[in-house]
């Protein structure tokens, strides 16, 4: 069975108290920016899938696709009007991650702050939780730095 969680908002949080912090959350300029790609490709009820993969300068790297049909092992959540969609086992790595869109005269893209990565790549895409070896310590690495 797939799970459902609604994000509350902001405001919320202080006027009730919070068991748990939120599992996956998205800035408003990440959230717009999530609703103008999929109006552009025209399924605005897909939802934005979140995982992380093996790989990477750092050892995991994380990864977005358009998600139209979630499997039943999934959490989808809703945050600031989108769906994420995301793995039990990305959930391990991404717990309590926010996702933001940075645009800047060197270009733009998603940037996730995640509470769980004891380093990352100069890249962005990449990192290491503890207890993971890295690339660089096997000698790999993207070079970014």
């Amino acid at each position: 069975m797939t799970d459902t969680i609604q994000s509350q908002p902001q405001n919320d949080i202080l006027s009730e108290p919070a068991i748990d912090a939120p599992v996956l959350t998205v800035t408003p300029l990440a959230a717009s920016k999530i609703q103008e790609l999929l109006q552009a490709r025209n399924i605005p009820d897909y939802a934005l899938r979140v995982f992380v993969a093996g790989g990477g300068c750092s050892g995991l790297q994380y990864g977005m696709a358009f998600e139209g049909n979630p499997q039943e092992y999934d959490t989808l959540i809703e945050c600031e009007g989108v769906k994420l969609c995301i793995d039990p086992t990305s959930m391990m790595y991404v717990g309590g991650a926010t996702i933001d869109y940075v645009d800047s005269l060197m270009g733009g893209g998603f940037r996730i702050d995640n509470p769980n990565a004891v380093s990352t790549c100069g890249c962005g895409t990449s990192f290491r939780t503890k207890g993971e070896n890295s690339a660089e310590d096997s000698g790999g690495g993207c070079n970014c730095h």
